[in-house]
């Protein structure tokens, strides 16, 4: 493939990232998206990735992510954002979707991954993770010593592709 002087450098930054990864112990992917498929099945939560959500792995890891073109994931400080199953609100809906025993339901909410998303605060203010860099985030284990990254994906640009690495 014929690339511009500028298509070489980003193609030799992303060989270099992905080895780097590789040569670290992980297994990084090369993505490209239009968009990722949303949960619209209940009005009041979703749990698609453009909602603030944490990662969890029943290994101790990180997520690994950098964008190089399209819209920017954004990540938000963990003091500025709520816990939506903690709102009482979406709380006594998700009671209302619960079938089973009363004893069961934070099980539930863990199984159907409730627990890992999140929303704002008043005034919350989210970060940009801007094209090009690696970002090393934190995920929900047992093990980890810091709490996991709150972040999201963007909504696409509309007709434009994202280049992303993920792992």
């Amino acid at each position: 493939m014929e690339l511009s002087d500028e298509g070489n450098a980003a193609r030799e930054i992303i060989l270099n990232d992905l080895k780097q990864l590789a040569d670290f112990g992980a297994l990084p992917s090369l993505n490209v998206l239009k968009c990722y498929e949303r949960d619209d099945e209940l009005d009041f939560f979703s749990t698609d990735v453009y909602s603030y959500h944490v990662d969890r792995s029943p290994i101790g890891t990180d997520t690994f992510l950098c964008t190089y073109f399209g819209a920017a994931s954004d990540i938000i400080p963990n003091d500025q954002v709520t816990q939506k199953i903690l709102v009482p609100e979406i709380r006594e809906k998700l009671k209302e979707l619960h079938d089973g025993p009363e004893t069961e339901f934070e099980d539930f909410l863990k199984d159907c991954f409730f627990d890992l998303h999140y929303e704002p605060n008043p005034g919350a203010r989210p970060t940009d993770l801007g094209n090009g860099h690696l970002w090393r985030l934190a995920v929900d284990h047992p093990d980890q010593t810091v709490l996991p990254c709150v972040h999201r994906a963007p909504v696409e640009n509309e007709g434009e592709y994202r280049l992303l690495l993920i792992c």
